[in-house]
């Protein structure tokens, strides 16, 4: 199999191309099992990159065909508060897509599309799907549209006029893959595309994410973007190792910002030999793979 583009940084840099819309209409296809066609993108209030979310996430806001609007994220760190920050990225989009003094007949459909690459919550499932339903206290019966909402919103549950959320659980995913949708996770998740792989979007990802399409000065950027991922999650770990010795020891600074230092130089240096072996498979030479990768001859010639 083939290396490929991770997909968070193909959304930052190649998805964003109308040309290379077809990938990201296959994974929403894919996933809301509806033919989607993009139609643009949109910037949102919701959606601003501040400096620590650099490499930590990656949002794109997408308009379908329909109107609908799909906030696509993906998360590479842990945070605590994603479930409530799913529910602020999805009521900003509510109010900002609404002119002021449209009723609310004019409120847009949502999806909430989340990839999150470390452990949210606690559940075996690798892909969740959250809806508002009203049920009754007593009768447990579901409340429904009258037949004139049914034909004015062209919906027929209440739960298609609120915002929807799904969650993939990438990392959790461990499996042959046997369905479309378990296709795209693997991506999602190694980085390779199976060769027998039919999958919607998956064909055009095979012909434009490819590693070796990307020019010597992408390489490098794409490269510091994986160091820096690696840091992220590596100075996670440290933080919660750490936290659990300096309450038992005296030093407490000291010996945090030592184990973060210790952690993050540990990072970089794997993240430079796992992409310096992918490179040596792709025929880089090993001057350009030390060029690119920051390593010397000598430690390419013993991988």
């Amino acid at each position: 199999m083939s290396s490929y583009i991770r997909f968070d940084w193909a959304m930052k840099r190649l998805l964003r191309n109308k040309a290379n819309f077809a990938v990201l209409e296959g994974l929403l296809t894919t996933l809301l099992n509806d033919k989607i066609t993009i139609q643009k993108l949109l910037e949102s209030e919701s959606n601003q990159e501040e400096e620590f979310d650099k490499y930590n996430r990656v949002d794109m806001l997408a308009e379908d065909s329909k109107g609908t609007l799909l906030l696509i994220e993906i998360q590479n760190n842990n945070e605590y508060a994603y479930f409530q920050r799913m529910l602020f990225g999805t009521s900003k989009l509510v109010t900002e897509y609404i002119n002021r003094g449209e009723g609310y007949d004019k409120v847009r459909k949502v999806y909430s599309i989340n990839i999150v690459y470390f452990s949210l919550g606690h559940g075996k499932d690798i892909v969740y799907h959250g809806k508002t339903e009203f049920r009754g206290i007593h009768q447990n019966d579901l409340l429904e549209l009258s037949p004139f909402q049914r034909q004015t919103f062209k919906v027929d549950t209440v739960s298609q006029l609120y915002p929807e959320y799904y969650i993939l659980k990438v990392n959790d995913f461990n499996q042959v893959a046997k369905t479309p949708l378990e296709e795209w996770i693997y991506y999602l998740n190694t980085g390779e595309i199976p060769e027998k792989a039919q999958a919607p979007g998956l064909d055009a990802a095979r012909e434009r994410l490819k590693l070796d399409k990307m020019s010597k000065d992408e390489l490098k950027a794409y490269y510091r973007h994986l160091d820096n991922i690696v840091i992220l999650r590596d100075n996670i770990h440290t933080e919660r190792a750490e936290g659990r010795a300096e309450g038992r020891a005296e030093g407490l600074e000291e010996g945090r910002a030592e184990g973060l230092e210790e952690g993050r130089a540990k990072g970089v240096e794997e993240a430079r030999k796992q992409s310096a072996v992918r490179m040596k498979a792709k025929g880089f030479s090993a001057e350009d793979i030390a060029d690119i990768t920051g390593l010397s001859l000598e430690e390419i010639a013993d991988l």
